[in-house]
């Protein structure tokens, strides 16, 4: 068998899995690898996770799809259950984080035009990854993700990633501004967190100049940092946001929430999904946000994400021509790279010691594992990234 028939969208490396347990992967040769990515922040709860199984199999066989023309009781309460623990109004519910975020940008478009707005334009940043459909390609501040899909869309205004004052101006000078649309950390960007300070004089300015403020929670999102959303390590609230990759345990599914005030700009007509909060998808995600919302889980998140991230200081003093730091909140780290060395030649290193790791912006090796993540796996991971180093000191460059 081989991939001959797919669109070679995606550099795939040489490896299939055929099940997981946990933290753990099991690939079709029958080699086991510390899964240190988790589908990229999906998995949250590992693989094969109990109650995320039961969940899709009772759903499955109870009811998986109705579509939005009638009532979903389980999409409601999930609803519920987010905008509660968010402390915002409304939801509405897609498919993957690039619907989250394409529908953030509707409302806020549309939020302008009521406002009579001929153009309303959306302040986002240098570095930012917002998804892959047109809109988001353009709100994406990434080059080489936007090239030949020309011509991008109009009403986006890019600001450098953490300058308050270029916002500010841009705000200022610009009458049609409607909103700044941020991630709290930028993760394809290289694990580049926005300081609790800048994200309160954000609120406040988005406040002074009547702007929507947007967060893109798609992958800080649901524990990752070890709250249940990044903008809650600050007494900051967005005015939307937008949410995927661990809503659902690895199950397909994406939300937007917005304020009572914001989210009546949207009326009957004016959005919709076919799939978009089926019951299947609803079932598992309220199963994993009973996980996420038990005592102790997301404090436990913190611990681990401190302990991870302790060993990898001290890695990065044992390797310093290798390593240049560390970098990240809770369980979404970034390890620096030291040229000559590259993020991809530990990725590689890493994944012969049995590690799964994944690459960002800004030479930057990401570690994304399951939130539930133990002490001994924790071990074994930096174990396996010791040893990478060490491989890649060896090799003539340190």
């Amino acid at each position: 068998m081989s991939d001959s028939a797919l669109m070679q969208t995606y550099g795939r490396l040489p490896v299939a899995f055929e099940r997981g347990e946990g933290a753990w992967l099991l690939d079709t040769e029958g080699r086991r690898y510390l899964d240190a990515l988790s589908g990229i922040a999906v998995c949250g709860l590992g693989h094969a996770h109990a109650g995320v199984a039961d969940a899709i199999a009772h759903q499955a066989r109870t009811l998986v799809h109705t579509s939005n023309l009638y009532r979903i009781p389980l999409q409601e309460q999930l609803a519920e259950r987010l905008c509660a623990a968010a402390d915002m109004g409304k939801a509405f519910f897609g498919n993957s984080g690039a619907e989250a975020n394409e529908a953030a940008i509707k409302i806020a478009r549309l939020y302008g035009h009521k406002k009579g707005f001929k153009q309303p334009t959306i302040v986002v940043m240098e570095g930012a990854f917002h998804g892959r459909t047109m809109a988001t390609l353009t709100a994406t501040g990434n080059r080489k993700v936007q090239a030949g899909f020309e011509p991008l869309l109009k009403g986006f205004v890019r600001a450098p990633f953490g300058d308050l004052d270029a916002v500010r101006r841009i705000a200022a000078n610009q009458q049609e501004v409607v909103a700044v649309l941020v991630e709290p950390i930028q993760g394809e960007g290289g694990l580049l967190p926005l300081e609790d300070s800048y994200l309160r004089e954000l609120r406040a300015a988005a406040d002074e100049f009547g702007l929507l403020l947007v967060f893109d929670e798609v992958q800080t999102g649901f524990g990752r940092t070890g709250r249940l959303f990044a903008h809650q390590w600050t007494d900051v609230t967005p005015d939307i946001m937008g949410c995927a990759k661990g809503i659902a345990g690895g199950f397909p599914c994406g939300a937007i929430l917005a304020t009572d005030a914001v989210a009546q700009t949207m009326t009957a007509g004016s959005h919709g999904s076919t799939f978009g909060g089926n019951p299947l998808a609803m079932a598992v995600a309220n199963a994993t946000l009973d996980v996420l919302t038990e005592d102790g889980f997301l404090d436990a998140v913190q611990v681990s994400g401190a302990t991870l991230t302790d060993g990898l200081n001290a890695l990065v003093k044992k390797y310093d021509t290798v390593l240049e730091g560390v970098r990240g909140k809770g369980l979404m780290i970034g390890i620096i790279l030291k040229a000559p060395h590259t993020n991809t030649e530990l990725s590689a290193a890493a994944r012969e010691q049995g590690l799964l790791t994944v690459v960002a912006g800004q030479n930057v090796l990401r570690m994304l594992p399951p939130l539930t993540i133990g002490k001994t796996e924790i071990d074994e991971a930096l174990d396996a990234i010791d040893k990478a180093c060490a491989s890649l000191a060896s090799a003539g460059h340190g």
